[in-house]
């Protein structure tokens, strides 16, 4: 019996770690310059999902890199939607934004209600891909979150938060987000803003 294998996405429609062939292949099948590979280890894919280097594919020739996720080489797609969240204490008082990357412009803010940073990462980068479903636009999406991330690509946010009366509202959008992503396909690029390189998120509430 074969062992467990984990499967990195550098370009394709979503980047990312999937832990299944039936996931990778849904990002990358049909998609010219798809660039991923197979890892034995949970350690070695995300280590080389984080070092952002790009495989040669059977199907395409080597990628560029342009907008792969996490790549020290990635320029800013300034044509996209940036998105953040904030949050006073865990749980605390949370709200998320999302802004134009170019001009930082508000384009949606919710909050704040109690919650956690977390979630309002993942509730944001829900609302941008509903709103961009809406108005039929396939723009490219950036968050700080890399737990957001994975949540978004399992399509369950993996968090410990209490269910009870005042939670109740957080709990109902989670779980409507939640829907959203297992009743709906996307083509956006979801991206991993290189705080390091660029500085803070365009979204970012300026509250650190």
């Amino acid at each position: 019996m074969a062992g467990k294998k984990y499967y990195v996405v550098w370009q394709g429609r979503n980047t990312g770690i999937y832990t299944s062939w039936a996931e990778c292949e849904a990002q990358t099948k049909g998609y010219q310059g798809a660039s991923f590979k197979s890892f034995p280890t949970l350690k070695d894919a995300e280590q080389a999902f984080k070092q952002g280097k790009a495989v040669r594919t059977t199907q395409a020739k080597a990628p560029t890199l342009k907008n792969a996720f996490t790549s020290e080489s990635v320029e800013i797609n300034e044509n996209s939607i940036s998105v953040d969240a904030a949050c006073s204490g865990n749980p605390g008082m949370m709200e998320y934004q999302g802004v134009s990357t170019k001009t930082g412009q508000v384009i949606f803010h919710f909050g704040p209600i109690l919650g956690t940073n977390n979630i309002g990462e993942f509730l944001a980068i829900v609302h941008a891909l509903s709103l961009l479903k809406k108005k039929g636009l396939n723009t490219d999406i950036y968050t700080d979150s890399v737990t957001a991330l994975s949540w978004v690509r399992n399509k369950k946010a993996n968090t410990s938060l209490v269910k009870n009366e005042k939670t109740e509202q957080v709990w109902n959008m989670i779980e409507r987000a939640e829907k959203w992503l297992k009743d709906n396909t996307y083509t956006n690029k979801i991206m991993k803003w290189d705080t390091k390189k660029h500085g803070e998120i365009k979204a970012d509430f300026g509250r650190k």
